[in-house]
């Protein structure tokens, strides 16, 4: 059912069942025109033939007139016009009708009946149907009595039954067969936005070396296509440049830091225990934190690499876990701290170990860094609704504003309440590539009382 759905989610099908209600509104538009016209012109026959025999009854001989009244129904058998003669107090004197219906009056002008002809005309009369619509007319004569001619006028209603079936089967043979046209036209560009949305999920991981397909339709999906994989490479080597530029600073530079704190060790040496010895060890533990700083630089540039994944083996994920509470309980235990781990079912997974380990012991050390002495600490790994596994550091901390939970991954940063700790800002932007290298994701929540660091494992 998803393609069906994403059909009809469409722009194509959109337009089309706008189109198609459209067509719908015109098509009952248009009947009710063809209807009206056509029940006018039915009418006005009906009324000429009225006219016509009122006319004729007019102009017959008085003596023979009530005669004549009584034969009208025979001489039109077929047309279902009745005829009836009343003096000028209403009563019958000859004819097929039994009363002057309420709404005539004698002007000569045919008018419709409302109730029909069912309880005007005599009793006994086959021809009569209560439902057929009638219209009459009435005719005072010279002398005073009152000529009353009817006639049924169904062909009105039986062509206006006609117009809306033809209306119908026409709505029919034209919107069924639009709208399966319209699925049909509809479902091919869905599966290339489908086929687009794969291929964007590795680029949005941050692998600019996927492009978009492009099929040989050349229409203006695929000109859209084409104008986002040249805009990837435009990126892509932009941050080829960039980043290229970067590592060869990172590395360059290390090998003169690394010969002027050999030759200021060896100054130190000389100068142990003076003053001028104090100022060279500043110096010597300066230049340290520089190299450290181009080490993790090239830490992260070395896991941006995805081939690094080619490499992955079975995890178990428990096991990294232990190891990193194993690695860090002692140190939390020298700040009174209580670390706990729980561990639970876990599915399997794939990935680096040594990787693993790095990045949660990264996020843990920060964990016990940010505590009080005497908070606690809490490591737990459990499988959740949707059968992936997922970590969660939780520390009783001062927490992480929610303005600052996106920045703290980017290179360097460091917030205000964390500038006078030890570090140079590059252990989570380290712990984010690990956690995109594996295809996982990392999340910050908490509050003032303390910060969570959450890793989602989807299972491969």
């Amino acid at each position: 059912m998803r393609p069906l759905t994403d059909a009809w989610r469409s722009a194509t099908s959109r337009l089309i069942i706008i189109y198609g209600a459209l067509f719908a509104i015109w098509c009952v538009v248009l009947l009710g025109v063809v209807q009206w016209e056509a029940s006018r012109y039915l009418s006005s026959v009906v009324d000429q033939m009225l006219a016509a025999r009122i006319h004729y009854l007019e102009r017959t001989d008085q003596s023979r007139l009530r005669d004549t009244v009584d034969a009208a129904g025979a001489i039109d058998s077929q047309g279902y016009m009745w005829a009836g003669l009343f003096d000028a107090k209403g009563n019958r004197l000859a004819g097929s009708i039994a009363r002057i219906p309420k709404e005539l009056t004698d002007d000569g002008v045919a008018r419709p009946l409302e109730a029909g002809l069912a309880d005007l005309t005599r009793e006994g009369d086959s021809r009569t149907r209560a439902t057929a619509r009638t219209r009459a007319v009435a005719q005072t004569l010279p002398s005073g009595e009152r000529l009353v001619v009817a006639k049924e006028s169904a062909a009105i209603d039986g062509i206006g039954v006609i117009i809306r079936r033809g209306v119908l089967w026409g709505l029919t043979l034209t919107l069924i067969p639009g709208l399966l046209g319209g699925i049909l036209i509809a479902r091919a560009p869905a599966r290339r936005v489908r086929a687009i949305q794969q291929a964007m999920e590795p680029i949005r991981e941050g692998d600019l070396s996927v492009r978009l397909p492009i099929s040989r339709a050349n229409d203006e999906v695929d000109l859209l296509a084409g104008t986002v994989n040249t805009t990837l490479d435009e990126i892509e080597r932009l941050l080829g440049e960039v980043k290229g530029v970067t590592d060869n600073i990172a590395h360059d530079l290390r090998t003169p830091l690394t010969r002027m704190r050999t030759r200021l060790y060896r100054l130190q040496q000389q100068f142990e225990g003076r003053p001028e010895g104090q100022q060279l060890d500043d110096c010597v533990a300066e230049i340290d934190t520089v190299l450290a700083r181009f080490r993790a630089l090239l830490r992260v540039s070395e896991l941006e690499d995805r081939q690094r994944s080619a490499c992955f083996e079975a995890m178990d994920l428990g096991g990294v876990l232990r190891n990193v509470h194993e690695f860090y309980a002692p140190v939390a235990e020298d700040r009174s701290q209580v670390f706990e781990l729980s561990i639970g079912p876990l599915p399997s997974l794939r990935g680096d170990p040594q990787l693993m380990f790095e990045a949660l012991a990264n996020l843990v050390g920060n964990a016990i860094k940010f505590t009080p002495n005497g908070g606690a600490i809490h490591l737990a790994a459990l499988t959740d609704s949707t059968g992936d596994a997922r970590v969660d550091i939780a520390d009783t901390g001062p927490g992480i504003p929610p303005d600052e939970r996106e920045a703290i991954f980017r290179r360097f940063y460091r917030g205000d309440d964390t500038r006078s700790k030890p570090g140079c800002g590059l252990g989570l932007a380290i712990v984010s590539a690990i956690v995109r290298l594996h295809g996982y994701s990392l999340s910050v929540g908490g509050n003032e009382r303390g910060a969570v660091f959450s890793v989602i494992c989807p299972v491969n």
